[in-house]
């Protein structure tokens, strides 16, 4: 008798996002902290979804002192289970100091798992850069990373919804 393997008795299914805000209420976790940076990433990914039908009513933003802060903020959004995804935006600028690597790495690591342990999407939205130049440049002078992260966030709420009903 020959035994098929599971993998091949499934049929072959594609996730894939899409970019529709309509009914979805996001949270936005901001750092004050380079808040001309963060302020111009926020102005992006608010216009962003907005553009994709989110609401500028159900986009809710909470501003916290600096990065460190950012994954206790997403923590205290998630559990409110109000959300449909949760956008962490900040700026991080390497000083003279190993500052940068302890704040980057807590950071990090508290938003990556928080987005592991949430059922709600969470994005990285943070900019991590040597020099304010570059922060600058990634925050729409060359790219716009606030455009960037709500679209990934609208993509992986979808994702993850289109896995789930699977």
């Amino acid at each position: 008798m020959i035994q098929v393997s599971r993998l091949s008795k499934q049929t072959n299914k594609t996730f894939e996002g899409k970019r529709d805000g309509a009914g979805l209420t996001i949270a936005i976790a901001v750092s004050r902290f380079h808040s001309a940076i963060t302020k111009k990433l926020l102005e992006s990914a608010k216009s962003c979804l907005m553009r994709h039908d989110v609401t500028e009513e159900e986009i809710h933003v909470a501003w916290v002192s600096g990065a460190f802060e950012l994954p206790q903020a997403v923590h205290a959004l998630a559990q409110t289970g109000r959300y449909d995804g949760i956008l962490p935006l900040g700026c991080v600028i390497r000083g003279e100091t190993p500052h940068f690597d302890y704040i980057c790495q807590a950071m990090t690591m508290g938003i990556t798992k928080l987005s592991l342990e949430s059922d709600i999407p969470i994005v990285f939205g943070v900019l991590t850069t040597d020099t304010l130049e570059q922060a600058w440049a990634r925050a729409g002078l060359e790219s716009d990373k606030g455009i960037e992260a709500a679209e990934a966030l609208l993509d992986l709420i979808h994702v993850i919804r289109a896995i789930q009903s699977s």
